[in-house]
């Protein structure tokens, strides 16, 4: 007999066409009608919340009065809550994203009862290689969800085994219909069976055993009152079938009795069976680029910075930095940083980021400020601290800016030395910006903001204090742009301007050139808010016989190429289809090539004033190669240009297109076959690319997307009915001025990329204590001194993921993982001793423990992270 667990749930979107504020109040309503029916039904005993408690979360701050009610049903056992904090996204959010959705969800969980230990995400746009071990360090076993596989992957059965590249394990229940399937059940009897006839033969072929899952439940969806009575008429109409109330607890404990599962790996992004939207990437580039902009500056900057604080003895406020990535974490979930949603929400999205990053932005300065406030020196000069947040050593160029009283400056170190910079610029500002008691006084003397640029060399995980003192002689002229300039020269590259903007770059070491780099292509975009698609017949604009304004400004430490692009391109699809061009598209290239950097950093500024088209950057890359390789959450994935199914997707019915479009976080590159040179693009804004194969390479990073509607049928990639709703959404055009940052690379091995992002992704920062703040400060009373070093990690390969205070008690928490292809060793450095306990993600259960030691070695496998508690 067949036993058909029947699962009462709600899908709980938090927003999509609709807002926060119109879900929370059907919230209020539908958990009401839950709660009392757990309370008062015995044979109702069960109902899963979503696996999120940002749901709690929204329901308590209406009616925090039925706190001890959630309570007391969590410890029941009847609601089942957690373990996410939000429904998290699993391709373009960071690996620390995801960990910190698990991290609070099952902290904020806790407060009410045991969390639901299953990796349950049931509507995920595909499923990231790295989950199984992201869930295997939160102790979960089990996973739940939908989009992504079809049986090329290993199996066409629906519980398998699901592992990651490090060994770790998750047990899958896949939910081949999705988890509505049991939405709305009537219990009238015609009706009932041609929903369950249709659905049954499926779960049948798919399962391993006896035991199938009907989820009860749909987006928003009320508990469906009379469940009980359709129960009864599906017993009368499948009395071969066993049909219960349960939870998805109770069906993995009959799944895990099984023997010989299938075993799959890898990630999960084909939409064979279930859409899931492999160019939903660039949709709203606006609002993503903000994420990965946040996101780096929370593990790359303000957490580090935080922990170098903390180990000096200043306080470190896990509550402020708790808000911030609930703050992002609301935007993490799958429609939400889709940004397949309404204009409305878009603008609620847009402006959740803006909060984040603003008390992002502050908290780094306050954490600065507390630093460099507390040194203790006999020199009375206003100071310029840098920071390095990197756990090596680094030796950079950077650029920062210093106000002061003084008409002309000049820095020392603490001796004496002189320091020399580059001043780029120099303006004059009002007092009153700096600190209106200034001018209340009757002082209107003006500040002098000076821009400079300097090479500065900084111990791993440290600061260094420079001195700003007045200077009588006059600076040198200021460096001018300069028109007509062709060739220009780093330590590390020979660059060649084409007349067209794009360039030809020589790497001095390999002696490989790599031509007709930055290239622009226009296309129209015929598609929706879920995915781009070509317009029929269309003819790519590009900018290969476009002649561009061309500016170079070299100074001592770098080159700056700015490249000006101004180019016609049609209005809409109407115009496009009529081959007419008239708007004015303006995009600014500004390349900077610093002395001694394998970067070349470079930004992308775009006006924009036409609607559903495509703009990419080409980047052809002269390697032999057929696939890529990018990072995912604390790993490295290899794909292929071209998916071997675009040759039968349409004769198999392939609900999308599997065309090579793919999401990264931080970088991309590829390397040829044999001598492993390369190319590696490293982003800070967009987060998708595509390889046009050829004979040479060519990378299409995508730098955005312009469209109108939120969902459109029959598009020429995705045949049939309309992902989401047609819905209007004229935000989405894009119309207006955005800005997206990047890094190019040469590559003499694959590894040098993930190095090489880390870098470029945590810049020096440096903080400018003059005697003047508007906000002002008591004394920490500490005594700091004028430079210092927290530890150092030795290692090929390693990265560091984030420094951080640990959630519970003291000690710091250093987590790193291996992207290479190969097991390496890292060595923690210290001149204080400590111990080391190695933790999982939750920072819970120490796997090993080392006395006091001042350094520690550990081995990480390929694509396997690995967390440290450091206490002193």
């Amino acid at each position: 007999m067949k036993n058909v667990h029947v699962v009462p749930h709600m899908h709980w979107d938090r927003e999509w066409y609709f807002s926060t504020e119109e879900s929370r109040i059907l919230l209020v309503n539908n958990l009401e009608e839950i709660m009392e029916r757990l309370e008062t039904d015995e044979n109702y005993p069960y109902y899963v919340l979503d696996g999120q408690t940002s749901i709690l979360e929204d329901y308590l701050a209406v009616k925090p009065e039925n706190r001890s009610r959630i309570k007391q049903l969590v410890q029941s056992g009847k609601l089942i809550i957690g373990p996410w904090y939000t429904q998290t996204d699993e391709m373009i959010v960071g690996g620390e994203s995801i960990v910190r959705n698990l991290l609070y969800g099952i902290k904020d969980s806790g407060e009410f009862g045991p969390h639901m230990k299953i990796g349950y995400l049931p509507d995920s746009f595909g499923q990231s290689a790295q989950m199984p071990m992201i869930l295997n360090g939160f102790d979960i076993e089990r996973s739940i969800f939908w989009r992504g596989t079809s049986e090329r992957h290993g199996t066409n059965k629906t519980e398998f085994n699901w592992n990651s590249a490090d060994g770790s394990n998750v047990l899958v229940q896949l939910m081949p219909l999705g988890y509505a399937i049991g939405k709305y059940l009537p219990t009238e009897e015609t009706a009932l069976r041609k929903r369950m006839d249709k659905y049954l033969p499926v779960l049948d072929k798919g399962a391993t055993g006896d035991h199938l899952l009907l989820p009860n439940g749909h987006d928003q969806m009320p508990l469906q009152q009379n469940i009980t009575e359709v129960i009864e008429q599906l017993h009368r109409l499948y009395p071969e079938r066993e049909f219960f109330l349960s939870r998805y607890e109770d069906l993995f404990d009959q799944l895990e009795q099984q023997l010989n599962l299938p075993t799959i790996s890898g990630e999960f992004l084909d939409g064979k069976y279930m859409r899931v939207h492999r160019s939903i990437y660039s949709t709203r580039m606006d609002i993503k680029a903000m994420n990965t902009q946040i996101e780096n500056k929370l593990t790359n900057t303000l957490e580090p910075l935080m922990s170098l604080a903390y180990s000096l003895g200043i306080e470190y406020h896990h509550g402020l930095v708790e808000l911030i990535w609930k703050e992002i974490m609301k935007n993490h979930a799958h429609d939400s940083i889709g940004c397949c949603c309404s204009d409305k929400v878009h603008q609620e999205i847009y402006n959740r980021f803006f909060i984040a990053n603003e008390k992002t932005d502050q908290l780094i300065s306050f954490y600065k400020r507390k630093i460099v406030d507390s040194i203790a020196t006999e020199r009375t000069e206003d100071r310029l601290t840098f920071f390095n947040l990197n756990a090596s050593q680094e030796t950079t160029t950077t650029t920062t800016e210093i106000i002061s009283k003084f008409e002309n400056i000049r820095l020392e170190t603490e001796a004496g030395q002189p320091v020399p910079y580059q001043l780029m610029k120099k303006a004059v500002i009002d007092p009153g910006l700096i600190d209106r008691q200034i001018v209340h006084y009757g002082n209107y003397d003006p500040f002098y903001r000076y821009t400079i640029e300097l090479d500065i060399t900084l111990p791993a995980l440290s600061y260094e204090t420079l001195f700003v003192v007045e200077e009588s002689a006059t600076p040198d002229a200021l460096p001018q742009a300069e028109t007509g300039i062709t060739e220009c020269d780093t330590a590390l590259y020979h660059v060649v301007i084409q007349s067209n903007g794009t360039l030809d770059v020589t790497d001095k070491q390999s002696n490989r050139t790599y031509r007709d780099l930055f290239l622009l292509e226009d296309s129209g975009d015929d598609g929706d808010e879920y995915d781009y698609s070509p317009l029929l017949h269309d003819v790519s604009i590009t900018t290969e016989t476009d002649r561009p304004t061309i500016e170079v400004t070299q100074t001592n430490y770098r080159v700056m190429i700015r490249i000006d692009h101004r180019f016609a391109v049609p209005a809409d699809l109407e115009e496009r289809k009529q081959g007419k061009r008239t708007k004015e598209m303006t995009v600014a290239l500004e390349i900077v090539l610093k002395h001694d950097d394998p970067v070349i950093a470079f930004n992308v500024t775009i006006t924009n004033n036409a609607k559903d088209h495509r703009l990419r950057l080409l980047i052809p890359a002269e390697v032999n190669t057929r696939q890529t390789f990018s990072d995912n959450q604390f790993g490295v994935i290899h794909r292929p240009f071209v998916d071997d199914a675009l040759r039968v997707w349409e004769e198999e019915q392939w609900n999308e297109r599997p065309d090579g479009i793919f999401p990264m976080l931080s970088y991309v590159g590829l390397k040829d076959d044999e001598t492993e040179n390369g190319l590696g693009l490293i982003t800070n804004s967009s987060r998708e690319y595509e390889v046009i194969a050829g004979a040479r390479p060519t990378l299409a990073v995508t730098l955005f997307r312009s469209v109108g509607v939120l969902g459109k049928e029959e598009l020429v990639r995705r045949p049939g009915r309309p992902s989401g709703i047609k819905l209007a959404t004229p935000d989405s055009q894009m119309i207006g001025t955005y800005s997206f940052d990047f890094g190019l690379v040469s590559l003499r091995k694959e590894e040098e990329l993930a190095v090489c992002a880390k870098r470029h992704l945590s810049p020096t920062v440096a903080y400018n204590k003059i005697p003047h703040d508007a906000m002002r400060l008591n004394p920490t009373g500490l005594h700091l001194p004028v430079s210092y070093s927290l530890f150092e990690l030795e290692s090929t390969g390693i990265i560091m993921s984030t420094l951080k205070k640990a959630e519970q008690g003291e000690g710091l928490i250093l987590r790193v993982f291996n992207p290479t292809t190969t097991s390496r060793s890292v060595r923690f450095k210290s001149n204080q001793t400590g111990t080391f306990h190695e933790v999982n993600l939750n920072e819970a259960h120490p796997v090993e423990i080392t006395s006091a030691v001042q350094d520690k070695s550990y081995e990480v496998a390929p694509n396997q992270v690995k967390t440290i508690l450091i206490k002193r």
